[in-house]
């Protein structure tokens, strides 16, 4: 996927309008608007501003399948995986698991 189509994408999975991202991201509607009007690829600022907007980072940006967007509770979630043996991600596993069952 190029970077105009992801572009679309973000915006249409959101709701969004070139408007709105530009406020998000703090550049101006006429930047958004030209990188679909001259076709262009948005600079490294640009794109890392883009980014920031969408609250995602450039590896989500250029991610391909689904995109998981990593929120503090997440991240914390994450950290605490890190450090368990083999073992105890099974069991973490387990426990999730049977506990999604009950819903």
């Amino acid at each position: 996927m190029d970077t105009h189509e992801r572009l679309r994408q973000l915006l249409n999975e959101r709701g969004w309008t070139e408007y709105r991202l530009a406020k998000n991201c703090g550049l101006s509607e006429s930047t958004i608007a030209n990188i679909y009007r001259r076709n262009t690829v948005p600079s490294l600022a640009t794109l890392e501003a883009i980014c920031k907007g969408f609250g995602i980072t450039m590896a989500q940006f250029f991610a391909e399948g689904e995109m998981v967007e990593i929120n503090p509770e997440l991240k914390e979630l994450f950290e605490n995986w890190v450090n368990l043996t083999p073992e105890q991600k099974k069991a973490a596993n387990q426990m999730l698991k049977a506990m999604n069952k009950d819903k």
